[in-house]
């Protein structure tokens, strides 16, 4: 391993806002990868709401990639605001997971476009030649939360290691 290497992973053990930018990175392109092989490995089709909550972590993965180019270059005041707005991101990512969960639980109305109560999809759409996929019906639970459930715990864990990046200052523990 080169100099340069060693020197980051050292820094990486001690720096608490390289260690977010690295989780947010790699959170990133863990959850678009696992949505892509849902997608299009398990055949799990995705609704109108599950492309919206992969906006957020499409977004992410240059966001993170940029992160840690500021971290190794040790540009503290451009790291901690990059960790605010990945922070904010994913803020948002999880309250779009939280808001989908509630809706497959049935706890608040969806969409009239994509819930089982709203557009007749024969209809309205005749030629479409794949399933439509409603959003207000969990294909899949694991461990008893749904995939925008999981998107919601995800999402929000890392954008509260984020977080305390962006806050975290050098020699305050």
């Amino acid at each position: 391993m080169n100099e340069a290497m060693h020197d980051a992973m050292k820094r990486l053990r001690h720096d608490v806002a390289m260690q977010a930018a690295a989780v947010v990175l790699i959170s990133a392109l863990l959850m678009v990868s696992g949505a892509l092989v849902f997608e299009h490995l398990l055949g799990y089709q995705p609704c109108e709401l599950c492309f919206l909550q992969r906006k957020p972590w499409y977004a992410l993965v240059p966001v993170g990639f940029v992160l840690l180019l500021f971290a190794t270059k040790d540009d503290r005041k451009l790291l901690r605001a990059g960790l605010a707005l990945a922070a904010f991101i994913l803020f948002v990512s999880a309250g779009l997971g939280a808001w989908h969960a509630g809706i497959e639980w049935k706890w608040w109305p969806g969409p009239a476009t994509c819930t089982a109560g709203g557009t007749d999809f024969t209809v309205a759409l005749p030629s479409l030649d794949r399933q439509v996929v409603l959003c207000d019906e969990a294909p899949l639970r694991i461990l008893g939360l749904s995939l925008a459930g999981w998107n919601a715990v995800i999402s929000l864990a890392a954008g509260l290691f984020a977080l305390r990046g962006a806050l975290h200052r050098r020699g305050n523990g």
